[in-house]
């Protein structure tokens, strides 16, 4: 990519986006066109054909998405699905009949099988039953993967797929209802800790174990492999992630201690745990030259400071 590339970044008001466009913007590139939602429909396949069409990008970052929690993905599931196979086949599309130098689908980790060997190597991908509670979501995302993998063989286009791990960081969504775990954490223990509420009631038993990593991290690694990378080189698709988990209970400790909440923490063992582990196999990664930079306690303090400053 060029400086002055015409750029797309689909999705950048998200935590993947917006950590995309800020990352694109430090590295100097000066050309990046967006829409928001209501400026421009993604599911909407004649609206995206003629946005390709007129504004002709040279590259693509697929970042645009509908993401949620445990608790999201199992009130709407076919909501999960229907909007995300809508959102990446028109963008695919369109890309490839317009030409794209390149593009870059962002998937996530829940695609592997729930009991799949750890760490989570590529080859894993449909060697088992998914993970039940986010399965509408990881189905799209897989075809994602395997629409960028057709289109270059069928086409010869140049459409790269990567898997990043569990992301926080600016910008993420602290709802309660839809957030994922790491958000939801942070402010579960504020709110406790602003109340004087005596404990924190968190889903499940605190024993899975999860990769976290922060979302400015992604990024960087994202635009290195398009800056560096082709699909002939990279393989069907590349893990993103920092090669490390913790338990959910570590993490609870380390918000905990972070945001200076001194109650107990109650774990609610009715509630559904989600997949036991999900660490991804990063020597792919690695080995293409990128390793990760950013601590996972500086990550979270950076994160809640962010957070305090919304309230």
């Amino acid at each position: 990519m060029e400086k002055d590339s015409k750029i797309y970044l689909a999705g950048h008001r998200g935590l993947v986006g917006s950590a995309l466009k800020r990352k694109l913007e430090s590295k100097g590139y000066t050309n990046i066109i967006f829409r928001t939602h209501k400026e421009l429909d993604l599911t909407n396949q004649q609206a995206v054909n003629e946005f390709f069409e007129q504004e002709k990008p040279e590259y693509v970052f697929l970042a645009a998405a509908k993401v949620g929690g445990i608790l999201a993905n199992s009130t709407y599931p076919a909501q999960f699905v229907y909007e995300n196979l809508m959102i990446e086949s028109n963008i695919i599309h369109s890309a490839y009949k317009c030409g794209v130098k390149k593009l870059l689908f962002l998937g996530s980790s829940c695609i592997y099988p729930q009991l799949a060997p750890q760490p989570l190597k590529e080859e894993y991908l449909l060697t088992g039953p998914l993970e039940e509670t986010n399965e509408a979501y990881a189905i799209a995302k897989i075809a994602g993967i395997r629409l960028c993998k057709h289109y270059n063989q069928q086409y010869g286009t140049n459409f790269i797929s990567v898997m990043p791990t569990n992301l926080y960081g600016p910008n993420d969504n602290f709802n309660l209802e839809t957030s994922h775990v790491m958000p939801a954490l942070i402010r579960k223990i504020h709110e406790a800790k602003a109340n004087n509420e005596p404990e924190v009631v968190v889903w499940g038993t605190g024993k899975p174990f999860r990769e976290f990593m922060h979302v400015d991290d992604m990024a960087d690694a994202c635009v290195y492999l398009m800056e560096n990378y082709d699909f002939s080189e990279i393989g069907e698709f590349v893990n993103i992630g920092v090669g490390e988990d913790i338990t959910i209970s570590v993490l609870v400790e380390l918000i905990k201690d972070i945001v200076g909440f001194e109650g107990e923490i109650r774990y609610d063992t009715s509630k559904p745990d989600g997949t036991p582990r999900k660490l991804i196999d990063i020597s792919r990664l690695n080995g293409l030259g990128w390793k990760t930079r950013i601590s996972l306690k500086d990550g979270i303090r950076e994160t809640y400071e962010l957070y305090m400053k919304t309230q």
